[in-house]
């Protein structure tokens, strides 16, 4: 499997996702995560990103049970700071978007104290002595919060090498914008916009993090499914994708049909193919998945079909298309 540089970290271009093993959308069972996880060490995949918001610990927990019986040199994995997991006081709903998490529920602290009680609870979680990236996750209303208490922290993690790595992991690409200018990161996970449905990281952020030299962890690549399947229950950004949306994945979807290729195919693709993309971070909630997943990044799209996206203006003219199309 091709490799990127992640500041001192090699990692593998390709990257398993663990919001799905935490019961995103449905629950997973313990056999299908365990086999989730395991497919994608069986096909080479050495990079996992984790956070104690997926299935609040569920996913730490699932994605520590395998690794932890791996080389430890062997793999890198990313978690998240910014929420910690408490009980509440009365009983606990289910959850909107987790299904089959325990009772725990995520509270917001982007604090010094509070980032550093995350990672102490998400080391015990996994099982694991260290993670290699450590990401201020959702921190949209906290901005001020992340650069005074998260992100010292984090440096200070990254200074007496704890981890090698400090970023951001968010779903906007202008705030980023501003954590780059403001505190000495690596890297950002950036979820969904950078698609075929949406470039907006073209406007700052990419040019930002290539002029510093700052990698990009990309995720919701399939903008929460819609560019798997737009023609069943589509989702977009966690949410019922509207009709313009879904119109749009249909007319990317009947391109793909004409030149006999996949949606998914091209949705992966477009993505790694621009040069500040350092990891495309696939989930998966089953091993077929994993095997889909990375099938999706070697089959062969026709040249053909990205001339012609590009003719038609389905995306912006700004964005590198495979094979310099």
């Amino acid at each position: 499997m091709k490799r990127s540089r992640l500041g001192s970290l090699d990692v593998t271009s390709l990257g398993l996702g663990s919001a799905p093993l935490g019961g995103l959308f449905t629950p997973v069972s313990d056999a299908d995560a365990e086999a989730t996880v395991a497919r994608a060490w069986a096909l080479g995949i050495r990079f996992y990103d984790t956070a104690p918001l997926y299935g609040f610990g569920l996913a730490e927990r699932r994605l520590g049970a395998f690794l932890r019986q791996q080389p430890r040199d062997s793999y890198a994995i990313s978690t998240k700071v910014g929420r910690l997991l408490r009980a509440p006081d009365g009983a606990a709903a289910e959850d909107e978007h987790y299904k089959g998490a325990g009772r725990e529920r995520p509270v917001f602290d982007f604090s010094y104290d509070g980032v550093m009680r995350s990672v102490e609870e998400s080391l015990v979680r996994l099982g694991l002595d260290w993670v290699d990236v450590l990401l201020v996750h959702d921190p949209d209303d906290h901005y001020d919060e992340a650069v005074a208490g998260a992100f010292r922290a984090l440096k200070r993690l990254r200074d007496d090498g704890t981890v090698k790595a400090i970023g951001a992991g968010m779903n906007q690409s202008e705030m980023p914008v501003r954590f780059a200018q403001a505190a000495p990161v690596d890297c950002f996970l950036l979820a969904g916009r950078y698609t075929l449905l949406d470039q907006g990281a073209l406007d700052a952020l990419f040019p930002v993090c290539q002029g510093r030299n700052i990698g990009i962890l990309l995720g919701g690549i399939y903008n929460s499914g819609i560019l798997a399947n737009p023609r069943t229950s589509a989702k977009f950004n966690y949410q019922d994708a509207d009709a313009a949306l879904v119109a749009r994945a249909l007319a990317l979807d009947e391109l793909c049909r004409k030149h006999g290729t996949e949606l998914k195919a091209a949705a992966l693709q477009f993505c790694m193919a621009h040069p500040a993309v350092t990891i495309a971070v696939m989930g998966a909630r089953n091993a077929g998945e994993v095997s889909d997943n990375i099938a999706m990044s070697e089959l062969a799209v026709p040249p053909a079909f990205w001339q012609e996206l590009r003719a038609r203006n389905l995306v912006d003219a700004r964005a590198p298309l495979p094979g310099g199309a």
